[in-house]
């Protein structure tokens, strides 16, 4: 979330700005439903920050703090195209995160499946776009 919200104060083309706000508007709808489940499951809805906690699932995939640092800071000129790259490198770690969930030895939940089956075909789609853009 963090990332698509920058775009809306740097300078980029127009339709990129519009691919973010619609990427935000995803996410943020997705991250309230698996909220939603989290509670009616009795779970905890903050992330263990601890890197073993999620071992079982492949990991904890996320983009850097780091890398969101330095595009946070990018000057003006140098913005567009490393928005670009993260941007679009966190869409397609997406699309690695919802194929874990579902692969052969992914979840049981008919919800969370539909969902990262979702996630693979609107995230593939917003790297082939990303792709695209000249910047």
């Amino acid at each position: 979330m963090e990332i698509v919200r920058l775009a809306a104060d740097h300078p980029l083309p127009p339709a990129l700005k519009e691919l973010a706000a619609a990427i935000e508007s995803t996410q943020q709808t997705e991250i309230t439903d698996m909220k939603n489940w989290l509670r009616a499951w009795g779970q905890p809805e903050a992330m263990d920050m601890n890197p073993q906690a999620h071992a079982g699932h492949g990991g904890m995939k996320m983009t850097s703090p780091d890398l969101v640092g330095t595009l946070r800071t990018a000057a003006a000129p140098e913005f567009p195209r490393k928005f670009l790259d993260v941007l679009t490198g966190q869409q397609q770690g997406a699309v690695e995160l919802a194929q874990t969930e579902n692969g052969a030895s992914g979840g049981v939940n008919a919800q969370a499946r539909d969902l990262a089956r979702r996630v693979i075909e609107s995230r593939s789609a917003e790297v082939k776009q990303l792709l695209n853009f000249k910047v």
